[in-house]
């Protein structure tokens, strides 16, 4: 039934319709999820504790209406956002498109949102009860050279409802924005946002939040090896690989059509592999010793554990969910389960980069 309506449609139906208030308790009904996690799917990183390693990924509930139900669907975590600090209304529509042949989505949404602040208040009295990310984006009205003070401020109003902060320097969707991920401008913008995640964390008397880098699937060996230079100088808590990409390579859809859609970036199964590759390049360079979550064309436990392999330590989804339906955290948790046993191991974290020992 939503695949009859446009994408966008669709999506703002299936949200709302999670923001009921009874929607939680229904959402648990839905996804049986009750039935808690397999122990050994548990993991720690960068501080915190995930029941499982499955999250959905930043976009797909941007201003934080939903959380409760999403979470009661079985995930381990969520990242919610990408919010910026001024409210937004993004680009003009149709700006979401679906690819049925290629298991594909095309997007060009360009940070739709209400304002970091406004995200804050409302999820301040509705957090999830598993752990939240919050995603952070530049302003489209904020221009590339006071980017920092704008991700200063988006930190700042996150700061008390956040587990973890996102850093998205990788969207194909804001003029300019990628330009943050080259080592200049991206150290410029860690030591700002190091500092004042300090800063907060000794005004309110907690700790610090873990800041982790959003990257996109585009950059070579010798990109990825100076940006995890610059994060490790940066004490940057982990990196997400990868982003949406702008390729169009080796798609099914035909031409005419996706000329049609235009400009935006491509998720799903055809990003699968070259996520993948980055997540695998990004183990060897930091040894294993960065945590990474990995994320592009997951649609079951064995392209959850194909990223596990190569060096993710957690997953997102967000496509996959898109055509698989609500129960896919569910599944893919208990596909790993079984192949963590299928292959002798008793915990997630022997799993972790094992394709490389």
């Amino acid at each position: 039934m939503l695949f009859r309506l446009p994408a966008e449609t669709a999506h703002k139906l299936a949200l709302h319709s999670l923001s009921f208030p009874f929607a939680p308790q229904l959402a648990k009904l839905i996804a049986n999820s009750n039935l808690q996690s397999s122990p050994a799917l548990r993991i720690e990183r960068f501080g915190l504790t995930f029941s499982n390693p499955v999250g959905l990924a930043a976009g797909f509930d941007k201003d934080g209406i939903a959380l409760r139900a999403l979470a009661s669907l079985g995930f381990g975590f969520i990242e919610a956002g990408t919010v910026t600090y001024h409210a937004q209304p993004g680009n003009p529509l149709p700006r979401l498109f679906r690819l049925p042949d290629d298991k594909a989505l095309i997007n060009r949404a360009g940070f739709n949102n209400e304002g970091a602040p406004a995200f804050a208040t409302r999820v301040a009295n509705n957090r999830p009860t598993c752990v939240l990310g919050v995603s952070i984006g530049k302003s489209k009205v904020t221009p590339i050279e006071e980017a920092v003070g704008d991700y200063s401020k988006s930190l700042a109003a996150v700061f008390p409802v956040a587990d973890y902060v996102a850093i998205n320097v990788s969207s194909p969707n804001t003029p300019g924005l990628r330009e943050l991920q080259k080592a200049d401008q991206l150290e410029a913008l860690l030591l700002a946002l190091n500092e004042r995640n300090r800063s907060l964390a000794l005004e309110l008397g907690i700790n610090q939040l873990p800041l982790l880098v959003k990257l996109a699937p585009e950059l070579g060996h010798g990109e990825l090896e100076m940006i995890v230079d610059v994060a490790r100088r940066n004490n940057i808590a982990g990196i997400i690989a990868t982003n949406t990409t702008i390729a169009r390579n080796g798609l099914r859809t035909p031409f005419d059509q996706l000329k049609g859609y235009g400009e935006g970036g491509l998720s799903g199964a055809p990003l699968r592999n070259r996520s993948t590759e980055v997540i695998a390049t990004l183990y060897k360079l930091t040894q294993g010793k960065l945590p990474l979550i990995g994320v592009g064309g997951i649609f079951s436990a064995t392209d959850a554990w194909e990223k596990i392999c190569a060096g993710a330590s957690l997953i997102q989804v967000y496509t996959g969910m898109i055509y698989e339906g609500p129960l896919l955290a569910q599944r893919i948790n208990a596909g790993l389960a079984e192949i963590l046993a299928r292959e002798g191991l008793h915990s997630l974290d022997e799993a972790v980069g094992i394709s490389h020992r």
